[in-house]
């Protein structure tokens, strides 16, 4: 795209073949995803393969804990990203450079206080999660070295939310290309080379990540006339008006990624008191999510996109051609992962471990694989036309009925209730991926995101 006859880095997503420029603006966000999930993958499969069980599960529930830790990174950056794909449809790029500079300032300056924090009471974290005696020093330093590179996690999601917003994802994409092949060289050469065994595995993500944010911003800095933002100090001054506007939509959205990741620790702390092996299996059900998931994530960050531009433009009739497209996308790949799990499942649970204790009950958790794809391909459209749309109120209420009182609610059901234990926790999990899909359909179906942006 280009302004005053000057190339840019914005795309505009309000003309064109839908379904084209969905796949295509969605593609790199699949790959980058895919890396993403494997070289989160590949800590649980080499510190499986090299240490076993107790490995395993501190890799799970580091994990998880940091997954945690990053939930205003993702919903902040998640709102930032949207708001400025409205602005780039109404053509209000002056505010798109006063949320840049906005953005960077506000969630670096909550990652730092955040790994203050949370390194002051890590001790207490892992007993509220009932953590493994075996598995607690790994942990420990899993989680511990997961804190320090939190500033980078952020960081990387500050600049992607920028550009996907601005209609680019190929760039994100190299960037975590960069981090995922750092990540899995790394892995092999700390846990399998030097022995640094759990901390080893932390370090290699840590240093991915980091490597990653620096190559991001570089790339900005080098091309900021392309955008208008010139990375001067005055310009990293939180405008009060985007910073109001960030922080009505970014809570909800905020609310709603803790809210499913504190929903998941809860599961996990449900799950750890069962024993060591469950706690392993519970990493195996969670990885193997991350393979559907990094479909969903593409198409719903893409649908995102697209319908905040097309809003911001009064082009409602694409919004639903972008809806329908993601919908359709997300129920094929459900059925494709489904196939492959319940075809081969002693394999792909095989990939991550060779524990013969692990393996020996590894059948519960099929079903509940299944059940988490086809949720997490519905959550897609619904996520998109919500978060596109800028909705928070809708955010804040599929973040307490999905995040909190579904996933715990069901979970808690089936598990205590009816006494199926760790099989009714991930039955809980899997079923309560269905939540967004009833409220994002209904929502839809009303038009009420035919809303102008303010």
């Amino acid at each position: 795209m280009k302004k005053n006859g000057k190339q840019t880095l914005i795309k505009d997503l309000t003309e064109g073949n839908v379904a084209k420029l969905l796949f295509y603006f969605a593609a790199p966000l699949f790959i980058a995803n895919v890396l993403q999930a494997v070289y989160n993958i590949v800590d649980m499969v080499v510190v499986g393969q090299v240490i076993g069980g107790a490995g395993m599960s501190a890799v799970s529930i580091g994990g998880d804990v940091l997954h945690l830790l990053t939930f205003l990174a993702m919903g902040f950056s998640a709102a930032g990203q949207v708001i400025i794909a409205q602005y780039v449809g109404a053509g209000r790029l002056a505010d798109v450079e006063k949320m840049i500079g906005t953005m960077f300032t506000f969630l670096l300056g909550t990652a730092l206080v955040i790994s203050v924090i949370c390194y002051a009471v890590r001790v207490p974290i892992l007993n509220a999660l009932n953590t493994p005696p075996e598995s607690f020093d790994y942990t420990m330093s899993y989680m511990v070295t997961c804190i320090v590179g939190l500033f980078f996690i952020y960081g990387y999601n500050i600049v992607s939310a920028i550009l996907r917003g601005m209609g680019d994802s190929k760039r994100p994409f190299v960037f975590i290309a960069i981090a995922a092949v750092l990540n899995t060289v790394l892995d092999i050469l700390f846990v399998g080379f030097f022995h640094l065994e759990v901390f080893g595995a932390a370090l290699a993500t840590v240093i991915g990540q980091m490597v990653s944010f620096i190559v991001s911003l570089i790339y900005l800095y080098k091309r900021r006339e392309q955008f208008d933002f010139d990375f001067k100090l005055s310009s990293f001054r939180i405008d009060r008006a985007a910073l109001k506007r960030l922080l009505l939509l970014g809570i909800p959205m905020a609310i709603q990624s803790a809210a499913i990741s504190i929903s998941k620790i809860v599961l996990t702390s449900w799950i750890n008191s069962e024993g060591v092996i469950y706690s392993a299996l519970s990493g195996i059900y969670n990885k193997t999510g991350l393979v559907m998931s990094v479909v969903a994530n593409s198409f719903t960050t893409a649908g995102s996109s697209m319908v905040g531009q097309n809003i911001g433009a009064g082009k409602y009739d694409r919004v639903k051609r972008v809806f329908r497209c993601v919908g359709i996308t997300g129920l094929c790949f459900a059925s494709a992962v489904s196939i492959a799990v319940l075809l081969f499942p002693e394999k792909i649970c095989g990939m991550f471990t060779n524990d013969a204790s692990v393996l020996a009950i590894s059948s519960i958790i099929i079903v509940p694989i299944v059940l988490n794809a086809f949720g997490a391909a519905t959550r897609s459209p619904a996520f998109a036309i919500i978060n596109g749309s800028g909705n928070s109120r809708l955010n804040l209420l599929v973040a307490i009925l999905d995040g909190m009182i579904a996933r715990v609610g069901l979970a808690s059901l089936l598990g205590f209730g009816l006494g199926l234990k760790c099989r009714g926790f991930w039955y809980g999990d899997a079923l309560a991926g269905f939540m967004p899909f009833a409220i994002g359909g209904i929502f839809y179906l009303s038009g009420r995101w035919k809303k102008q942006i303010e």
